[in-house]
Parts: structure tokens; C-alpha cells; sequence
């Protein structure tokens, strides 16, 4: 042990394993799944933090890892971004410095018991903060949230609907440090270690939640197409159609679901009348998303368009949370460069204003959203508390088609659909397609990129609000009152004056006294 920590001096050495250390948490991610490894990977990195000889060699291990852990999350980035995607990992990986001084300030030495009760409270506080901060849309968004590791997790389902992703996240980064203690201070091994979700976890369902009715959807991956309609035939089950889908005698969904790139449907009447035959065959209204100038406004929008039998209905969604360097390049006169080392966008996208909720059938309200938003919990938020049955997804990842990026997006679904309490469709033209139902349980199986193919399923629709929708991002808010506190109590003891002070080091000062008479003059 001693040579291995002469070993770890230099602070290179420190930093590359402080790197690699950080990056142990990315295998509890889809594709690979370990959602149990959420539970330890961050107790190397803890480890090494606590036992930095300085404060300020903390804040570079936070830092080190904090680049670890954003470079393994978007490695699938390197072929369009190239050593962009270094310089990008290495500013977001500065937000775990702080974190670094938390982590030693509580866990190093001999911890006392007290602090070691207040490490379980701060450190995942500070690891909360710093999801907050870089789930700025400036700032890349919440990809990769630790809590999100643990989306088929049922018990954690269940937690996400009463705190969403944040609680998960912070339960998690506490086991790490609850393990960490035990392993680094054997005087707290008496005590038993916090234990990890199980399946004793309360069970919050939405408040008035009940099966009333049941709705009928397909995800679409490689020109598939989705189907949506109200049933109140249980159970649910998946069925696959035909490719295009026909319709079929005695049935009628309400929806149909489907991709489009590029082509402006008002410059294209040939396709708009395709669209609505479509529609008119399917008995369903379609979904288009497109990626074009709009005829009314300046600029490229990514847009959710509803066609009808009679063409576009005039439901319309522009996307509102963009991809930075995917979709926009943030300060572009100051990063620009970054369209000449990859695949940075050559012209910024445009936002759009506000989120729509959709009718697309009798009684069915859909609330649209377009690739990367699913990763915003406050944006599904948001439209339950509109009114809408079902969340859809649109998105096209042919980009990252071979890499472990379509997983883990149509993971995030299971999240959204366990926080607000709806179903949760996610269509893709490329990519992974995946449906949940409103406790964010799986219904059939995923279709995957290697597929190119149409699905039916059908999907029990639910009502009520979950203590999420109604309460918030109350975790995020906690963890800031907490971390408030520690910098109240830090500031008071800095300006408390010391008592017993010892008296200072040298000869004692002199004392003169004049005599009466001398004072008389």
C-alpha cells in the first residue's frame, strides 16, 4: 500500500487514475446495463479523493474524475466531435472539483461519526448540485444522470415517481459513500451498511391512478410506423402488422407515428397528399417530424407536424431544447472552430416558443417531444400537468446508430413514464423504439437498430397526478438548502471570534509611566 501511494505522488499518475476512476460508472448505463455497479462504482474514486494530501489536490482529483466520467459517458461522440470532445469533457469535468473538496473536507482522516452521518447527507448533495448545473441546456443537458443507471430497476420506478431521477441519484451516490466508509475506517464497521433499492421500497402510484381505457401505439424504428388507439379490452399485447401498415377491418387507431427528415411539407405538396392517403388508409392521423426552413419564419426548425385525412391539421411543435454543436454551436464567434474539426452544425437551429399538447384522437391528448428533450424530466412534467394520456417521442440517431447511444436514450423513457404516471412512446426512424406504460414498465420488446419493421402495441392509459408531478424537483431543492447550510455554518465559525486565545509568541511589551512632575510641564 505504501508503494502504491508513493506511486500515486506524482500528480500525472494521480490524475490519469483519478481519470479512469470517474469512468467506472459508465458500464451501469445501456448497453451494457450493470445497473448493480451504480452501487460501487464511485467508491475508487471516493477513496482516492479522501485521501488527497492537500485541499487543493482534492479539487484537481474532483476534476480529474469529473473528466473521466464525461468523456466515457459521450465517447460515441468522438467520431463526429474528434478532440473537441476532449475539450468539452475537460470544461464540464471542472463542476466535480468542488465536489472533490466536499469529499475530502468529510471523509478524510478518521472520520468521527458525526461527520460520517454528514458525509451521507453532503456528498450526495454536492453530486446532486453538480447534475443541476450541467443539466443546463447550455451546457449539454442531463445525459448520463447517475440515477438514470437504474431505469429497470422496479423499486427504483417507484422512487423516481415520488422524487424522480434526482432522489435516485442522490440514493445512490449515498450507498457509494455509506460502502466507501466501511472499506476506508474500520471503526465504522460495526454498523450496518445502507442497503441498495429493494423490493420492500413503498410503492407510490399516482393518486387516482386506474385503467381508463387503453390506447393503441406503435414505435417505429427504420420506416416503421406507430399506431395509437383507445381500447378498454385488457390485457395488452404486442402484435406486428405489415410494412406500410393497411388498415385492417373492425379496427381503427387514433394515431400514427412516423418520422420524416428535411423535406418542408408546404414545398412538397406531392408528399402532403402521400401523408393523407396514408392517414385515410390507416384510419389515423400522422405525426411527421421534419427538419426544414419554415415558410413563415427565418431559419431551420425541427418541427412535430400532425397530418390528417384532409392533410396538416395545423398542430404544430417546434423543438425547444437543442444539441449543443449538434443542432447549434454555442458562441459560435468564439467556437466556431468547431465545425472544422468535426461535425459540429454548419447553421444554427432554431428554438422553438412553447410546448403543445396535441389531440390526435377522440378523447387522446399526446404531448410531442423530439430526440434529446426526453432527457429533461421537467419537459414531461410539464405537459401532465397540460392534460396530456401519452408522452411521444420522435427521434432519428443514425449518427450514433453503432454505438451505445440509442440504448441509453430509449432507456430514458422508462424514467419519463415512472415520474409523470403516463405511458411513454419512443419512435424512431434509426435507433432503438421502445414503449412503457405509466409506471414505466416495459410493453413487448424493444426494436432495435438492426431492425426494420412496424409494431402494434397496445397501452393502458392512466390518470392522477404522481407526487413528482405535484411537488417537483423537491430533491434538487433539498440538496441546495443542505449545501446552504454547510456554507452558513462554515461562514459563522471563519468570523467567530476565538476565545482562550494563546498569547502571542515574544518579549512583553514595555510600559512607560511618566512622573507627575513631568506631566505638570
Amino acid at each position: 500500500m505504501k508503494t502504491f501511494g508513493h506511486w500515486l505522488s506524482s500528480p500525472w499518475r494521480r490524475s490519469v487514475v483519478a481519470a479512469l476512476a470517474g469512468a467506472l460508472p459508465v458500464p451501469a448505463y445501456p448497453a451494457p446495463g450493470l445497473w448493480w455497479w451504480a452501487y460501487a462504482a464511485l467508491i475508487p474514486w471516493l477513496l482516492l479523493v479522501r485521501s488527497a494530501p492537500t485541499g487543493k489536490r482534492a479539487l484537481y482529483d474532483g476534476w480529474a474524475g469529473g473528466f473521466g466520467f464525461m468523456l466515457a459517458m459521450h465517447v460515441w461522440l468522438l467520431p463526429s466531435l474528434h478532440v473537441f470532445t476532449l475539450v468539452l469533457a475537460a470544461l464540464l469535468g471542472a463542476l466535480w472539483a468542488p465536489w472533490g473538496g466536499l469529499v475530502r473536507g468529510f471523509l478524510g482522516g478518521v472520520p468521527s461519526r458525526g461527520r460520517a452521518g454528514a458525509a451521507l447527507l453532503v456528498v450526495p448533495s454536492g453530486w446532486l448540485a453538480v447534475e443541476l448545473v450541467r443539466s443546463w441546456q447550455g451546457l449539454g443537458g442531463p445525459w448520463g444522470v447517475l440515477g438514470a443507471s437504474q431505469w429497470q430497476v422496479e423499486p427504483a420506478l417507484r422512487l423516481a415517481s415520488v422524487g424522480g431521477v434526482w432522489l435516485l441519484s442522490f440514493l445512490v451516490v449515498a450507498v457509494n459513500v455509506a460502502l466507501a466508509l466501511l472499506v476506508a475506517v474500520p471503526a465504522h464497521r460495526v454498523a450496518r451498511p445502507s442497503a441498495g433499492l429493494g423490493g420492500d421500497a413503498p410503492r407510490r402510484r399516482p393518486r387516482g391512478c386506474g385503467r381508463r381505457g387503453r390506447t393503441r401505439r406503435a414505435g417505429a424504428d427504420s420506416r416503421r410506423a406507430g399506431r395509437c388507439r383507445r381500447r378498454a379490452r385488457p390485457p395488452f399485447r404486442p402484435r406486428g402488422t405489415t410494412d406500410p401498415p393497411t388498415r385492417r377491418a373492425g379496427r381503427r387507431p387514433d394515431r400514427l407515428g412516423r418520422e420524416q427528415r428535411r423535406p418542408r411539407l408546404g414545398d412538397r405538396p406531392d408528399l402532403a397528399r402521400r401523408l393523407a392517403e396514408l392517414s385515410r388508409a390507416t384510419g389515423a392521423d400522422i405525426l411527421v417530424n421534419v427538419d426544414a426552413r419554415r415558410s413563415d419564419r427565418p431559419g431551420i426548425y425541427k418541427s412535430s407536424i400532425l397530418v390528417g385525412p384532409d392533410g396538416p391539421t395545423g398542430d404544430r411543435y417546434d423543438k425547444m431544447r437543442l444539441v449543443p454543436f449538434g443542432e447549434y454551436v454555442p458562441a459560435r464567434s468564439l467556437l466556431g472552430w468547431a465545425t472544422s474539426v468535426g461535425k459540429a452544425a454548419g447553421e444554427d437551429r432554431r428554438r422553438g416558443t412553447e410546448q403543445v399538447v396535441m389531440n390526435a384522437g377522440p378523447g387522446l391528448r399526446i404531448g410531442p417531444m423530439v430526440c434529446f428533450e426526453t432527457a429533461f424530466p421537467d419537459m414531461s412534467r410539464h405537459l401532465v400537468e397540460d392534460g396530456i394520456d401519452v408522452l411521444v417521442a420522435e427521434s432519428s440517431t443514425s449518427t450514433f446508430q453503432n454505438s451505445w447511444a440509442p440504448a441509453q436514450h430509449a432507456s430514458l423513457g422508462a424514467l419519463r413514464a415512472a415520474e409523470t404516471g403516463r405511458p411513454f412512446v419512443h419512435a424512431t426512424l434509426t435507433g432503438v423504439s421502445a414503449v412503457y406504460d405509466g409506471s414505466g414498465g416495459r410493453i413487448g420488446p424493444w426494436l432495435g437498430t438492426d431492425a426494420s419493421t412496424t409494431a402494434v402495441y397496445e397501452v393502458p392509459l392512466t390518470g392522477g397526478v404522481t407526487p413528482y408531478v405535484r411537488f417537483g424537483d423537491w430533491p434538487v431543492h433539498a440538496a441546495l438548502l443542505v449545501l446552504a447550510g454547510l456554507g452558513l455554518v462554515a461562514g459563522a465559525r471563519a468570523v467567530r471570534p476565538r476565545r482562550n486565545a494563546p498569547a502571542p509568541l515574544g518579549p512583553p511589551a514595555r510600559t512607560v509611566r511618566e512622573s507627575p512632575a513631568r506631566r505638570g510641564h
